[in-house]
């Protein structure tokens, strides 16, 4: 009988320290919207299982890039309510798609409130980061997006893109590097290659 007490009051207890440390929405949309500039290494895992790194780089509103560490040739650039994924070892000119289709519209938005009606779908705590599954509420059938954000101070961590073809591509980034300038020519719609 003193097991089961001291048990159910331990798992008390720790329900109470993760509660205690599970990040509150408006702390998260804080952070993102204070996100001004960032860069930093990034590991991606496909859908497929295979593993892709390179930098990513941020400047809110609206634009993100994605380069790619050999031997992944693919550049993903985020702009003008755009995304462009292209090849440099392709003729073919870019595929693109408009941003507001993209779960990653939820991170790159001017003004990200998480406390909106039917946005987030998911808050939880795992021990170790918070973790918040958001998406379009007029447009549910975009997909989501999971983030992860550690605390002292709140920081994201890694994200999870769940598409509206039913991919899942997972993204862990490095150290992010914050605050600095990015020229807008870094986000510049990527061109097919010319002979």
């Amino acid at each position: 009988m003193m097991t089961r007490i001291a048990a159910m009051a331990i798992a008390a207890l720790t329900a109470q320290t993760a509660w205690a440390d599970k990040l509150p929405l408006n702390s998260i949309s804080s952070y993102l919207n204070d996100l001004k500039t960032a860069q930093g290494s990034f590991t991606q895992i496909n859908d497929d299982g295979t593993i892709d790194t390179g930098t990513v780089y941020i400047k809110r509103p609206g634009k993100m890039r994605f380069e790619y560490n050999a031997p992944n040739t693919s550049l993903v650039v985020a702009s003008a309510n755009a995304v462009y994924i292209a090849d440099s070892k392709s003729n073919q000119p870019p595929e693109t798609y408009p941003l507001r289709r993209t779960p990653l519209s939820l991170i790159l938005a001017r003004n990200v409130n998480l406390g909106r009606a039917n946005m987030v779908t998911g808050h939880s705590f795992d021990g170790t980061a918070t973790i918040v599954t958001a998406q379009d509420p007029e447009n549910p059938e975009y997909g989501n997006i999971q983030m992860k954000f550690t605390d002292s101070p709140v920081q994201l961590r890694q994200w999870v893109v769940n598409d509206s073809g039913g991919g899942q591509t997972t993204v862990v980034l490095g150290e992010l590097s914050t605050g600095g300038s990015l020229s807008n020519r870094l986000f510049d719609a990527p061109r097919g290659r010319s002979n």
